[in-house]
């Protein structure tokens, strides 16, 4: 099993940036997929970006082109480099760690793109 803890959530004006990151409790090298979603006010949660061991990528429609996935091995840290938000980004935001069929999840880190 595996803790994941968020950081780097807060207040951001519109067009702004923001990096979020999600350290591990273990190693996360044999972790397949590792990523974030998000859940908006009053939505559900959907996918933002997912990076496998290999480094191959996946992301949500409507961030590519301004959300950027990456993990350090090393570091057992995985990170969401947010640029040009959104309002609409506006939500909090959870890493997940899928290992065989079990499913973790930290408890979210708020994310308000607001002027």
């Amino acid at each position: 099993q595996v803790q994941l803890v968020e950081s780097g959530g807060g207040l951001v004006q519109p067009g702004g940036s923001l990096r979020l990151s999600c350290a591990a409790s273990r190693n996360i090298f044999s972790i397949n997929d590792i990523g974030w979603y998000r859940q908006p006010p009053g939505k559900q949660r959907e996918l933002v970006a997912v990076i496998t061991s290999g480094g191959s990528t996946k992301y949500g429609d409507s961030v590519k082109g301004r959300f950027t996935i990456s993990r350090v091995n090393a570091k057992n840290t995985v990170y969401l480099q947010m640029n040009s938000l959104k309002p609409e980004d506006t939500g909090v935001y959870f890493c997940n760690a899928e290992m065989g069929p079990r499913g973790y999840w930290g408890q979210g880190t708020q994310v308000t793109v607001s002027s």
